[in-house]
């Protein structure tokens, strides 16, 4: 509780020493990262796919407040529904497969959702949909406002983080542990597991929605980079060198990713090079990840460490 509280109030201050622009991309990344975790992380699914539903809810969501003229938060809860109805269609078809399978499915859907983004009208094709009014959130909060934009992406991670926290917490949470650690011993207990792992799949899309729609509002636009498999990659990526299966590991990741790649932009040295490096560092020497192994050290005996 005391590192919450301390967390908390670091991310209060962020914006008065940080460009906030760059805060915000974090927290939407972050939040994105945690919501895949909460798939491959504590129910074991490896999905190619995740960015079906952070770009959809971008393309949802943008469109809804451009052209339809809904608020700023009725456009990211319209959204987050449309990518739990994307999560139902993917994880009814995926969950029927296991392993190196269920991720082919995952990665085929997910390529076919990017050629219709490509194709269908509304999305605008390569341009895709920009200049996304940020508007006032409520009527009485102008986003346009750096800080009041801030703020409310805060808000919305810390309302994500909380959720997937209080989903791990849970006997539902309990049951996907036991799903990733022994599914048919957990079949042979009575529980039917197809449910649990579509229920966590639809879950997971709602809350990687909840990411693409805030990020349609703070960059006020929604491209089809978005959906394509390489945005799928890099959240696998954040949270592998975040740490599987840990609350704080996929922001850490995310924070590290995003964090190389705004301060190496304008470098000659290639960001992806130096990501690569560091991810085979990690594979080499944090097994758990980085928060992973830290948190794993904490655990440990002082004279098991020595």
């Amino acid at each position: 509780m005391a590192f919450g509280v301390i967390a908390i109030a670091a991310l209060l201050a962020a914006p008065f020493f940080l460009y906030p622009v760059f805060l915000m991309s974090v927290l939407c990344f972050a939040l994105f990262a945690c919501a895949f975790n909460l798939l491959i992380g504590y129910v074991g699914l490896l999905s190619f796919g995740h960015a079906t539903f952070f770009g959809g809810a971008a393309y949802f969501t943008a469109h809804a407040v451009k052209v339809w003229g809904f608020e700023p938060l009725a456009g990211i809860l319209l959204g987050v529904a449309g990518a739990a109805f994307l999560g139902l269609v993917v994880g009814s078809l995926a969950i029927r497969r296991q392993g190196i399978y269920f991720a082919m499915i995952t990665l085929a859907l997910g390529q076919m959702f990017a050629f219709i983004c490509l194709q269908v009208p509304f999305t605008h094709g390569e341009d895709g949909i920009q200049g996304v009014p940020r508007g006032r959130l409520l009527g009485l909060v102008d986003l346009n406002e750096p800080l009041a934009m801030y703020y409310v992406t805060l808000a919305i991670f810390l309302f994500g983080f909380f959720a997937v926290w209080r989903i791990v917490n849970s006997p539902f949470g309990n049951i996907l542990k036991a799903i990733r650690e022994n599914e048919r011993r957990t079949i042979s207990l009575g529980y039917r597991v197809d449910r649990y792992k579509l229920g966590a799949f639809v879950m997971s899309a709602a809350l990687a929605g909840l990411a693409g729609g805030t990020k349609a509002i703070v960059f006020q636009f929604a491209t089809l980079t978005d959906v394509q498999w390489q945005m799928s990659g890099e959240v696998i990526l954040m949270t592998l060198l975040g740490g599987i299966g840990t609350l704080i590991g996929p922001v850490v990741g995310a924070g590290l990713v995003i964090a190389l790649q705004n301060y190496l932009a304008t470098s000659d040295f290639p960001v992806t090079v130096l990501i690569g490096i560091i991810f085979v560092i990690c594979v080499l020497l944090f097994r758990r990840g980085i928060a992973g192994e830290i948190m794993n050290i904490v655990k440990r005996k002082p004279d098991e460490i020595v």
